[in-house]
C-alpha cells in the first residue's frame, strides 16, 4: 500500500537484493531473470497438464468490462465500473514489439478463440507500480504530491538518459494470462540487416532502472510496496475470462465445468512451439549475433509513461510521457 509521509525514514529498495547478489554483473541479472520466468513456465505447464486442473482462472471483472462493451450484459445489470484505481510508470512497446505481438496474438487465438488479447494501444511493462487498486482520490493526491516535488520530467524521461536494452523474448504463461517476457540484456551485439551493432553498454540493465526509480520516488515522500519486485520484464498479451472452448461437457459436483483437456494440452503444445519459433529468430544466432527485431530498447521513440486511474489492463490516464529517442 502506498502512503506520503512528510519524514524520510529508511526504505529498504526490493530490487537492491537481486542487484547485490548478481553483484551488478549484467550476465548474472540476465540468470536470474531468465532462471525466474523457465521455473514459472514449469510450473505453470505441469498444474494445466494435470488431471486435476479445473480450469482457467477467469477475470470477472474483465468479463464484465467486456460483456458491457459488447453489448450483451443482461437488461437487469447495472452499468458496471472498474474500482479499481492505479498509478504506474509505464513503458510502452516500441513498433518492432507490437508487431511481434499482434503475430503471436494471431497463433494463440487459433488455438483459444475465445481468449482477450490486448489491445495495441493497452501493451505495457509496469516498470514501477506506485499505487494498486486505490480510490480515485488516493490516486490524485499521489499525483499531487509528486507534482509538488517537481519530479516528474525526471522521471518520465529517464530512459532518455539511462538506456536498457530488453532481449530474448518468449510466451510466459499461467491459468489467468500470458505475457511476452523478456530478460535484461547482458552484451548481445545486434544484427540490423548486414550490420552488427556491439552490445557493449549493457551495464546498466533493466533491473538498475527499477531500482533507481524506486529511490527517486520514495526520495519524494511516496512510501510504496509495489507488486511487481520479481525479476520480471513482461507485457500481458492475453487474459482467460471465460472457459468457452475449453469445457468438454457437463459439471463436477461443485458446479465448475469439466475440462476439456485436450484442448489445454493443444494450447500448451501451440505455447511451445511460439517459443521455439522465437529462440530461433529472435534469440541471438550461431554469428552471435541477435535480430533487431526482437530488442525492446527501453525508451525508443517515447520516454516513460505516467498513467492513473483505471489501467489494470493498459488503459488508463496518461499524464504525461517522457522524451523518447529514435
Amino acid at each position: 500500500m502506498s502512503e506520503i509521509t512528510s519524514s524520510k525514514p529508511e526504505i529498504t529498495n526490493p530490487f537492491e537484493q537481486i542487484l547485490t547478489d548478481c553483484q551488478h554483473d549484467p550476465s548474472k541479472v540476465q540468470d536470474c531473470y531468465e532462471d525466474h520466468r523457465t521455473n514459472r513456465n514449469a510450473q505453470s505447464k505441469a498444474k494445466l497438464l494435470s488431471p486435476d486442473f479445473s480450469g482457467w482462472q477467469t477475470d470477472e471483472i474483465l468479463r464484465k468490462l467486456h460483456a458491457q462493451a459488447a453489448n450483451t450484459q443482461r437488461d437487469n445489470e447495472p452499468s458496471f465500473v472498474d474500482p479499481r484505481n492505479n498509478f504506474t510508470l509505464y513503458a510502452r512497446p516500441p513498433p518492432n514489439i507490437r508487431e511481434l505481438v499482434a503475430e503471436i496474438q494471431a497463433d494463440i487465438q487459433d488455438a483459444a478463440p475465445a481468449i482477450w488479447l490486448t489491445p495495441p494501444d493497452f501493451l505495457h511493462i509496469t516498470v514501477i507500480e506506485m499505487a494498486s487498486g486505490r480510490t480515485e482520490a488516493d490516486v490524485e493526491a499521489f499525483l499531487a504530491h509528486l507534482q509538488e516535488s517537481g519530479t516528474i520530467p525526471d522521471l518520465v524521461d529517464y530512459t532518455f538518459h539511462h538506456r536498457t536494452r530488453l532481449v530474448k523474448p518468449i510466451l510466459s504463461y499461467d491459468a489467468t494470462a500470458m505475457a511476452l517476457s523478456f530478460v535484461p540484456a547482458a552484451g548481445e551485439d545486434t544484427a540490423v540487416g548486414n550490420q552488427t551493432y556491439c552490445g557493449e553498454g549493457d551495464k546498466y540493465t533493466y533491473h538498475h532502472l527499477r531500482h533507481d526509480l524506486f529511490d527517486r520516488l520514495t526520495a519524494t515522500g511516496l512510501l510504496m510496496k509495489p507488486r511487481y519486485v520479481v525479476p520480471s520484464a513482461h507485457v500481458t498479451i492475453a487474459r482467460f475470462f471465460t472457459h468457452d472452448g475449453f469445457v468438454a461437457g457437463g459439471s463436477r459436483p461443485d458446479g465448475v465445468p469439466v475440462v476439456d483437456q485436450e484442448r489445454v494440452v493443444a494450447l500448451v503444445e501451440r505455447i511451445e512451439q511460439i517459443n521455439e519459433k522465437l529462440r530461433q529468430k529472435y534469440w541471438p544466432q550461431e554469428n552471435g549475433a541477435m535480430p533487431a527485431e526482437g530488442e525492446w530498447i527501453v525508451g525508443q521513440g517515447k520516454g516513460l509513461e505516467l498513467c492513473k486511474g483505471r489501467s489494470y489492463y493498459g488503459g488508463g490516464e496518461n499524464v504525461v510521457t517522457g522524451k523518447g529517442f529514435p
